[in-house]
C-alpha cells in the first residue's frame, strides 16, 4: 500500500476568498487534484475547527472526500507573540505526531493563504487570500502531491525546539 500523504488544509483564503461569501467555491477544484491521489488525506487546520464540529466541517466534502478527512490539528495557544510565526505547523506536527509514527518520514504539505503560518515552505502551496485556490495552485499541488508520492523528504524537517515550545 502506498504511504499516506497528508494535506494541512486552511478555508478562509483557500477555499474561497478571504473576507467573501463562505461558499466554499474552490473546494471542486482541490477535489478534483485529490482524487487523482489515493494516498492523499486531508487534515483541517483552518480556525474554523474551533467554531464547528469535525462532522460539520467533513460535511462541507464531496461525499467521495469525506472518508479521505482524517481529522483536524490540535489547537495550541501561543505563550508570546513571537510564536505565532509557524504555529500551524507546529501544530500541523502535533497532529502527525498522534498519528503517525514517525513523523519525519511522513509525506505531507499544506494549503495556506498565509506563508507565516508554515516554516516548512518547501511544503506550502500558498494561495491568494484574494482569490481562493485557482487552477495555478492546482497544478502547484499536482506538482507537490507527485513530488510527495515516495519522497517525503523536501527539505529537512525543523529541529524539534522549533516546532514545540515548552
Amino acid at each position: 500500500m502506498t504511504q499516506k500523504t497528508y494535506i494541512f488544509m486552511d478555508f478562509d483564503g483557500v477555499t474561497h476568498p478571504w473576507g467573501e461569501v463562505e461558499d466554499f467555491r474552490s473546494l471542486p477544484l482541490i477535489e478534483a487534484v485529490v482524487r487523482d491521489f489515493e494516498e492523499a488525506r486531508i487534515v483541517i487546520a483552518s480556525d474554523w475547527r474551533m467554531l464547528f464540529s469535525l462532522s460539520k466541517l467533513v460535511s462541507r466534502f464531496a461525499a467521495d472526500i469525506q472518508p479521505r478527512v482524517a481529522g483536524a490539528t490540535p489547537h495550541l495557544i501561543p505563550k508570546r507573540g513571537a510564536e505565532l510565526h509557524g504555529l500551524r505547523e507546529r501544530e500541523a506536527m502535533l497532529w502527525l505526531g498522534q498519528h503517525e509514527p514517525e513523523v519525519s518520514r511522513t509525506a505531507w504539505c499544506a494549503i495556506d493563504d498565509a506563508p507565516g503560518n508554515w516554516l516548512t515552505r518547501s511544503r506550502l502551496v500558498l494561495t491568494d487570500f484574494k482569490r481562493g485556490f485557482t487552477d495555478e495552485d492546482a497544478q502547484a499541488l499536482r506538482r507537490m502531491l507527485e513530488t510527495l508520492r515516495g519522497n517525503a523528504y523536501l527539505e529537512p524537517p525543523a529541529r524539534p525546539s522549533l516546532l514545540y515550545s515548552a
